[in-house]
């Protein structure tokens, strides 16, 4: 039988195997003239969206603080009325910004932020409680970080979230709240693109769930990006900004779409669609992740949502996935292929 639940961490919180990640739904938001969000969105189609979600399975929905100036929680916590006990909320804090002109205006990791934040998102998301509330600075020192543990457990113990986590690429940060009493979680980035092995350690050695953003490559992984395909410049990934790996002046990065290519048939050779097959591989990968994929629609919700019922791809067709990521690794493209990418300059906020 397929399993279409995880454990959130030691928590014992029991989430669906798939979230939705709602990033795009927040719709624009800047720092200064570069854009921040996925450009215009239609809130009601973002409302069907969310509510088509939990009607198929999923439980858990990300966002952040910050994605669309505070936009995108009022925008689930309007999807969610009347169904709030089925459903799991993960959100962010870290990022300051503007609500009435939608620009992020630097960070903050003081415990009296903190404390103003997580009050400010229950009440864009209308609800009592967060589930999970995740430090959203990723590369911050891991000692600023877990100078904040006591405060994150004064709100546990308030009751105003349940559990805590960080969002983070960075082992040493991954780990830094691991012994803390009510962690849960660490998110990171993980897709068949980009493998996180050292993450995966950390997870397991602390027994914290693996959220993982980006599972499909920011949309490489849907298949219906070409190299001449251009994203619009409200767009963030129009922009490409030094951190966003995928896509270069406008245009999805070629050696990544090769490494689509490779891995396309063996990700697909069960009859999945090629965002189904790459889903599969994370369940494959690890029985600890949660992929969190985008979605602003809600056929693409339903796409996503179907993998829940054709679980993790089989050990060959692993196997085979694995076979043709080394033969690329072997041809040497460069880029695609180092094991850890390294981190350029930051803007002041990172969604």
């Amino acid at each position: 039988m397929v399993q279409s639940t995880r454990t959130l961490g030691r928590s014992g919180i029991e989430v669906s195997a798939l979230g939705m990640g709602c990033w795009a739904i927040g719709g624009p938001w800047a720092e200064g003239r570069t854009p921040l969000g996925w450009g215009a969105v239609d809130d009601a189609e973002s409302v069907r969206a969310i509510r088509r979600a939990l009607d198929l399975g999923v439980t858990l929905f990300d966002t952040a603080d910050t994605y669309g100036a505070g936009h995108g929680e009022r925008i689930l916590g309007r999807a969610l009325a009347g169904r709030r006990d089925v459903s799991i909320i993960a959100t962010k804090w870290g990022y300051t910004f503007d609500e009435q002109t939608r620009q992020a205006t630097g960070s903050d990791a003081s415990p009296a932020y903190l404390h103003r934040a997580v009050r400010a998102s229950l009440r864009r998301l209308g609800t009592d409680r967060i589930d999970l509330y995740q430090l959203h600075l990723a590369d911050l020192p891991a000692a600023r970080a877990q100078a904040l543990i006591g405060t994150l457990e004064d709100l546990v113990t308030d009751g105003l979230i349940r559990t805590y986590g960080w969002s983070t690429d960075r082992t040493d940060r991954a780990a830094a709240f691991g012994d803390a009493p009510h962690a849960a979680a660490v998110q990171h980035s993980l897709s068949v693109l980009r493998d996180a092995p050292e993450l995966l350690g950390v997870c397991e050695k602390y027994d914290l769930a693996s959220v993982n953003r980006g599972p499909l490559g920011m949309g490489l992984l849907t298949g219906k990006y070409q190299p001449d395909s251009t994203l619009p410049h409200d767009d963030v990934r129009g922009m490409a900004s030094g951190w966003l790996e995928w896509f270069r002046g406008g245009r999805p990065a070629p050696e990544w779409l090769r490494r689509v290519q490779a891995v396309r048939a063996a990700l697909t050779a069960d009859g999945r669609t090629l965002a189904q097959g790459a889903l599969g591989w994370i369940w494959a990968r690890s029985d600890r992740t949660i992929p969190i994929p985008g979605c602003r629609s809600v056929a693409q919700v339903e796409e996503n949502a179907a993998a829940l019922t054709l679980g993790p791809l089989t050990p060959d067709h692993f196997a085979e996935v694995e076979r043709q990521l080394a033969a690329l690794r072997t041809a040497a493209l460069r880029e695609a292929d180092r094991p850890y990418w390294p981190s350029p300059m930051l803007p002041t906020a990172r969604p």
